[in-house]
């Protein structure tokens, strides 16, 4: 009796440390693949937005071939150690969900109001905005700023529709507003006549421009 007491007892003690090495086994499974994908994640942070876009197929497909691979590891785990390791693979699936949402993002074409691009280029890329705010034209650039409106103005008139003509117009006119007040910050004599220079040929071609752009779409609207 003695003796199977004995037997028992080391066969439970062998059978507990089987039990025991093999759950260590599992989690430091567990823990070595989830640290490999929060490594994965952390150099994914680092990659430039545009650099990721070109290679984000083969970025997902490791991502999914690893997240799967810690999910299997964590259903081997015992429900004392599960949450923990669930909990820690959550948060790396929630940084993972902000790359691949500014990844998506980067994606998506941006739409250009066809005003803003009309605006665009007269004076380049977001210069001037909906607004008409002319804040950053002074005194020292204002000469320049209406070449720049009038060259512009006369390489593409030809492309002009009768909307774009009306937005024309509207920014010539917030151009001429802030002219009004860049007067009175010591714009010179000189450059206040180089402008009126401009304005003066400018202010007939836009009027033959724009009614014959009018008489243009009337025409194509009776075809």
């Amino acid at each position: 009796m003695k003796n199977r007491i004995i037997r028992y007892g080391v066969f439970f003690t062998a059978l507990v440390s089987f039990v025991s090495c093999k759950n260590n086994d599992s989690e430091k499974a567990a823990d070595e693949r989830i640290a490999a994908l929060e490594s994965y994640v952390d150099s994914l942070e680092n990659v430039k937005t545009e650099d990721a876009e070109a290679n984000w197929e083969q970025i997902a497909a490791d991502y999914d071939r690893r997240t799967a691979e810690s999910n299997e590891a964590i259903a081997t785990l015992g429900d004392d150690i599960k949450p923990r390791n669930q909990a820690r693979l959550d948060s790396i699936n929630a940084r993972y969900f902000v790359i691949r949402t500014s990844v998506e993002t980067a994606k998506v074409p941006v739409k250009v109001n066809p005003n803003q691009r009309l605006r665009d280029t007269f004076f380049g890329a977001g210069k001037l905005g909906e607004d008409m705010n002319f804040g950053w034209v002074n005194k020292d650039n204002i000469l320049d700023t209406y070449q720049t409106f009038f060259d512009a103005y006369k390489n593409n008139k030809e492309n002009f529709t009768r909307e774009d003509y009306d937005e024309v117009k509207l920014i010539y006119e917030a151009l001429d507003s802030r002219k009004n007040t860049v007067e009175k910050e010591g714009l010179s004599s000189e450059d206040n006549n180089k402008i009126a220079s401009i304005k003066f040929k400018f202010a007939p071609m836009f009027k033959m421009n724009r009614i014959g752009a009018k008489a243009r779409e009337n025409e194509e609207a009776k075809e």
